[in-house]
């Protein structure tokens, strides 16, 4: 009897321990966008930069976790640092529209609550992330575009900016690349829409986004955007959207997704990744990994995601050249890659 009541105590603190250590599980992935990156063109210096950036922003949002900081938190302080960069399409890196200035796009979501926020089109906005932050937790709505939304940040007293603060070299010579391509397939086609169809992947490209779990079991996902290089007509893609670039719920998942964002609108690929993993069972790395790279294929369309569940698990499948991207958890040691075999 004292044997056998030995053996249930071992047992039952083994099992305690694993439930300790489910419950505590907490981490945190980041994306910079993916697309048509070309390796040969990558050289040391750029890809140095390129990865520092990267660890920054996920290193700084994993410290929070680690403090027991909330995923909402965490998500932000990797995102604001990419926006601030001009590495990314996204904040001070935004890529042009056809008229020549900045609309940039926003979405947050909290996967405990299902509360979310989200903003398209803004022109003078320093952090379209915070803005929707602020929509999530401050307003009724969960989306606000344009004029509205700018209104709205500066009732919430956030760092407006000229438009001309996005500008960068890179971004105005991609424009004009972009026009030139696009002058010359419309004269055959006679029709701008389907001119910009024909415009080469790496004009259609560009988000930067995190997911995080925290401590205490809560999920977050976040997106920030410049959009499509030479946009027209007031064009919004996917990172807007919730369901489609963003989602985020702690019986499933969190996930932001980077790529031809009309693809992840038709297809709502963040919810379905996360409709998967809880009404079919599957593994977080399976769903994200069908999604991506079945659907998304068989439709023609291309990016990739970043996803956490919640236990932790990581998952960053794309089927495009590459995807900037970064993950740390407690699990897991810090990974920074660009490129399919990183």
């Amino acid at each position: 009897m004292k044997n056998l009541l030995a053996a249930a105590l071992c047992i039952g603190a083994a099992l305690n321990v694993n439930v300790a250590s489910a419950e505590e599980a907490f981490g945190i992935a980041i994306h910079g966008g993916a697309g048509t990156i070309n390796k040969a063109k990558m050289t040391p210096d750029k890809r140095a930069n390129y990865e520092a950036t990267l660890a920054k922003a996920v290193t700084a949002g994993y410290a929070l976790l680690e403090k027991g900081e909330s995923s909402e938190k965490a998500i932000i302080a990797a995102i604001q640092i990419l926006e601030a960069s001009p590495l990314f399409n996204a904040g001070k890196g935004a890529v042009y529209t056809f008229e020549g200035h900045h609309e940039l796009d926003a979405s947050i979501m909290d996967g405990k609550t299902l509360n979310a926020g989200a903003v398209s089109g803004v022109k003078t906005v320093k952090s379209p992330i915070a803005l929707a932050q602020e929509v999530m937790n401050n307003s009724v709505h969960v989306m606000l575009s344009g004029e509205g939304a700018e209104a709205f940040a500066k009732k919430q007293n956030l760092e407006l900016v000229d438009n001309n603060y996005f500008n960068t070299k890179s971004r105005y010579e991609a424009l004009l690349r972009a026009k030139k391509k696009l002058a010359e397939k419309e004269r055959e086609l006679k029709d701008f829409q389907a001119a910009h169809q024909l415009l080469d992947n790496e004009y259609k490209y560009g988000t930067v986004g995190a997911v995080a779990l925290d401590k205490n079991g809560n999920l977050f996902a976040g997106t920030s955007t410049g959009g499509m290089t030479a946009k027209r007509y007031g064009r919004i893609g996917d990172a807007p959207i919730i369901g489609a670039g963003t989602y985020a719920n702690n019986n499933s998942c969190a996930v932001s997704a980077t790529g031809h964002g009309e693809y992840f609108i038709r297809y709502h690929v963040a919810a379905d990744i996360c409709a998967r993993v809880e009404y079919q069972g599957k593994s977080l790395a399976e769903a994200a990994d069908t999604v991506v790279n079945d659907v998304l294929v068989s439709a023609g369309g291309s990016g990739g995601v970043i996803a956490i569940d919640t236990q932790g698990n990581i998952a960053m499948p794309f089927n495009s050249k590459g995807m900037y991207r970064a993950s740390m958890s407690n699990k897991q040691d810090m990974k920074v890659a660009i490129f399919a075999d990183d």
